[in-house]
């Protein structure tokens, strides 16, 4: 079996225990990941690291070049534009796809002050009455939209202290005290000190489950009675048995995958 078998797409800390558990396994594997950030997040794994972005087309080819025969989506659940090309790619090549998607923990709270949109239009719209410091912790990615949809208001980016990133906060227009670059995980108890410390009056943030934090990022909010808005998880593009929703699971199916593989 080569490394370009098993193709693992990454950049997450849900990637890295899906590449421990091929490890352990001893299934070689190729994980891909979009930027030196997600290459730093491998760690120390067995497995190949490949870097940089891929479109479908690009994708579809490394999948033909490399033979592979099973591709394990296990990147961020925002991110949509990703798993979309990594479906294309292996329908357009008959490769299997499993998608990995995390835990949420939705249910874990409730409270008057926390309020579920399904849209960064949707957020902006509820967000025009709340408060006037708005503290968004959702990425990068985005702050041009929350730049075009909240023009009135006091945006604080909470984003990972990368120098492109923190020159696109200010190419945006946020100023010195409006850019805090810092790296997670983040405790509760350091939260709601930073939400003291940054003056929020609105905090953002999406559904991450717990290897984002989510419980951390929300609960201080409510007991300061700051009102935080949760953006929900776009639906997984995969479903039935190939969309494996913990750990376990997925162990189930590799353990499948290597009796399928071995002709058992």
């Amino acid at each position: 079996m080569s490394f370009g078998e098993v193709l693992v797409v990454g950049g997450t800390s849900d990637a890295r225990a899906i590449c421990q558990q091929l490890d352990a396994a001893n299934v070689p594997y190729t994980v891909s990941v979009a930027t030196p950030t997600g290459e730093a997040l491998a760690g120390d794994i067995q497995g190949q690291v490949r870097c940089g972005r891929l479109d479908r087309a690009e994708l579809a080819a490394w999948l033909r070049a490399h033979g592979t025969r099973w591709v394990i989506d296990a990147s961020h659940p925002y991110a949509e534009a990703v798993s979309r090309n990594v479906v294309d790619a292996c329908a357009q090549t008959g490769v299997l796809l499993s998608r990995y998607q995390r835990p949420e923990q939705l249910d874990a709270l409730e409270h008057p002050l926390l309020h579920y949109v399904a849209s960064i239009d949707e957020a902006c719209a509820l967000i025009t009455g709340l408060g006037q410091r708005v503290l968004l912790t959702t990425g990068s990615k985005d702050l041009a939209k929350w730049r075009e949809g909240l023009p009135d208001k006091t945006l604080l980016a909470r984003v990972l202290p990368v120098a492109e990133v923190v020159q696109q906060c200010t190419d945006l227009g946020f100023g010195v005290g409006e850019i805090f670059a810092i790296c997670a995980p983040f405790s509760a108890g350091f939260n709601a000190a930073f939400y003291r410390h940054c003056r929020a009056d609105v905090v953002v943030t999406k559904a991450s489950g717990a290897e984002g934090g989510y419980q951390q990022k929300v609960q201080p909010c409510l007991d300061a009675g700051i009102p935080c808005v949760v953006i929900t998880r776009p639906a997984p593009l995969v479903r039935g048995e190939e969309l494996l929703e913990s750990l376990s699971a997925f162990a189930g199916r590799l353990a499948r995958w290597q009796a399928s593989a071995s002709g058992k």
